[in-house]
């Protein structure tokens, strides 16, 4: 039989076709939005920490993965047979071919979410905890925005698989691409043309999508993106650091009698520290000795295994086996901000936004308030010029120096400095640790954790040396240099 090439052409124009087109995206879009949405919530459950939570998301996972898509779409279709009540929406293809891929897809797009969340780095939560966003909003702020630019291009396969998929349903008489084909054949017998036909319309539905996709895909990868010039002023001084004066006789922070195991493994254990408020305390000593998991004690970003957190006598924070019930202190945890070593800057956001997102969330005043007072931080650490970059388009000494300010904007009582430049290359170093000489003469109660030498003793109050989880030596520059002088480990360790 010759080729009909005048009957393939005409069936381009095939109303039939363009409605079995039309049912066949709204279909998948459909199913593809509902599954994305009920995706993320299911991978949100396989990783709760409440294991019945996490065995049912795993077995609904386990179960509809491998379960066929075509058993699927015949027992939702027939199950008014066992069920009644519900023919009056089963019996409609449209809907039951919906529901079967939803339930179908579902499992398949909440793996897909589950690796972009694993993806997203753990300095990311850690900063949305130390800002105090709390789940919620550590999710919607920080996670989810972040997690969909990972999974997008695996999510924009899944939906070509669900344009493909649409074809099974004509086994429930749905009138798609592949059962008009059918319909048309069976009367001609033409059915090379007609299968071209039928594979054309598919290749536009997913050539049309796909390239949409694609536009989503460049718009929400913010490592492309290109800062806009900056409309705040060029010419602003450094705006002078708060002052803050002592107001209480309270330490500013303490941990009492503090004790920290990472299984059997003791990091350090019946430790005490208090911190005077206005006092500038540098934590010194070498590699595993306990100073960064102590520091990430006192926000709770570690939980202790004993003893206690005060913040001006107030018990903020306990350890798991103390019989002390604390109640909840969300404005309390607000006033310790803290500078990660990896900086930990949402790489979503601009610089401006960086340090705006906890005062907004926390309705610390309006949004034409909060950006002139972000923009008197970012002047204040030299980095108001590079208001609307990126991180990624920042060199590591600007981020962290992004990453003072947005510690700066919440008005903290305490900062923390976990080795803010261990990170950094040389050339970088001196600018950070001048932003941090500043704050430290501005009266800031203060901890930092550095293997500065030199800079722990021009700028600190006091210096904590730390070896094997205790602290061997407490007390100021002076008495540091003096105890160096009569030539112990401590000097070995210091070098002067």
């Amino acid at each position: 039989m010759e080729f009909d090439w005048t009957y393939l052409l005409r069936l381009f124009w095939s109303r039939d076709f363009w409605k079995a087109t039309l049912l066949v995206v709204e279909l998948s879009l459909a199913a593809w939005a509902l599954s994305v949405v009920l995706g993320f919530l299911v991978a949100l459950a396989r990783q709760s920490p409440y294991a019945p939570v996490s065995r049912l998301a795993s077995a609904y996972i386990w179960f509809f993965r491998s379960l066929p898509l075509l058993v699927l779409l015949i027992f939702v279709y027939n199950l008014p047979q066992a069920f009644p009540s519900t023919g009056a929406f089963l019996s409609l293809p449209f809907v039951s071919g919906l529901i079967a891929l939803v339930l179908s897809e579902t499992a398949y797009i909440a793996e897909i979410h589950r690796g972009a969340l694993m993806a997203v780095n753990r300095g990311q939560y850690e900063a949305g905890r130390v800002l105090g966003l709390g789940k919620l909003g550590i999710q919607r702020l920080i996670v989810i925005p972040q997690a969909l630019r990972i999974a997008l291009p695996a999510l924009g396969n899944e939906f070509v698989s669900i344009v493909k998929l649409t074809s099974l349903v004509s086994v429930i008489s749905l009138s798609e691409i592949l059962l008009v084909g059918q319909r048309y054949y069976t009367q001609n017998f033409k059915v090379m043309e007609t299968m071209l036909a039928v594979a054309f319309y598919y290749v536009l539905i997913v050539t049309v999508f796909d390239r949409l996709l694609k536009l989503l895909e460049k718009r929400l990868d913010f490592s492309k993106k290109e800062a806009e010039l900056s409309t705040a002023p060029a010419d602003g001084q450094a705006v002078a650091a708060t002052q803050f004066t002592a107001s209480s006789q309270q330490p500013a922070i303490s941990l009492e009698r503090g004790e920290k195991r990472f299984g059997e493994s003791t990091v350090f254990s019946d430790l005490s520290l208090a911190v005077k408020q206005g006092e500038v305390v540098s934590i010194i000593g070498p590699s595993g000795s306990g100073k960064t998991t102590l520091i990430r004690s006192l926000n709770g970003l570690e939980a202790l295994n004993r003893g206690v957190v005060h913040l001006h006598g107030v018990a903020i924070l306990a350890g798991s086996e103390e019989s002390l019930k604390l109640p909840k202190l969300k404005h309390e945890m607000l006033e310790i901000g803290m500078v990660f070593q990896s900086f930990n800057l949402f790489p979503h956001k601009t610089v401006l936004d960086n340090v705006m997102m906890a005062p907004l969330y926390h309705k610390r005043g309006g949004r034409p308030e909060t950006e002139a007072k972000a923009r008197l931080l970012l002047d204040q650490v030299g980095m108001l010029m590079h208001e609307n970059k990126y991180p990624h388009q920042l060199s590591g000494g600007q981020q962290q120096r992004v990453a003072i300010a947005r510690a700066l904007a919440m008005e903290p009582l305490v900062l923390l400095f976990d080795e803010p430049t261990s990170a950094l290359d040389p050339e970088t170093v001196g600018e950070v640790l001048r932003i941090i000489a500043d704050l430290a003469k501005s009266g800031r109660t203060m901890v930092i954790v550095t293997h500065e030498m030199k800079f722990a003793l021009d700028v600190s109050d006091r210096v904590v040396f730390m070896e094997k989880g205790r602290i061997a030596f407490n007390g100021s520059p002076d008495e540091l240099r003096r105890q160096v002088a009569r030539g112990d480990r401590l000097a070995d360790f210091v070098r002067l």
